[in-house]
């Protein structure tokens, strides 16, 4: 599986981004296996596209769901301990809730492939050591 970002999230429904046509050669390169993201990216994303796009750029978020090109990764208690950990480390980056749910979800997952266009992640290190496989 690949973690998905909101920037990605927001790109692919929103044609007219700078980023759009990036990421839909990269989505076109990855397994195909559905994308996994967090609430709060999934949150995030659906502020961005009511901004973007409103109810029609909302809706096709959602469809994503309903048709299994997009998992939500259910965080557990300890998890949100570590996001807070991870946010106050990376103050300097910054690191949002948003990022810090990824880098959980990478830990707890296994995972180190993301689909991101925020450069941060470059930064970012899973178990505070490995570095993620950014796409594009």
């Amino acid at each position: 599986m690949t973690l998905c970002d909101t920037g990605p999230l927001v790109t692919l429904v929103d044609r007219g981004d700078p980023h759009h046509a990036s990421c839909v050669s990269s989505l076109d390169g990855l397994p195909p296996d559905p994308l996994l993201t967090t609430w709060p990216c999934f949150t995030e994303a659906m502020y961005l596209l009511d901004r973007a796009g409103g109810p029609p750029a909302q809706e096709e978020l959602w469809s994503y769901l309903e048709d299994d090109l997009l998992v939500l990764h259910e965080p557990g208690a300890e998890e949100w301990k570590r996001m807070r950990i991870l946010m106050r480390r990376y103050h300097d980056a910054p690191m949002d809730l948003a990022d810090a749910s990824l880098v959980v979800a990478a830990e707890c997952l296994g995972l180190r492939r993301i689909f991101t266009v925020d450069g941060h992640f470059r930064a970012y290190r899973i178990n505070g050591t490995d570095a993620f496989e950014i796409v594009p």
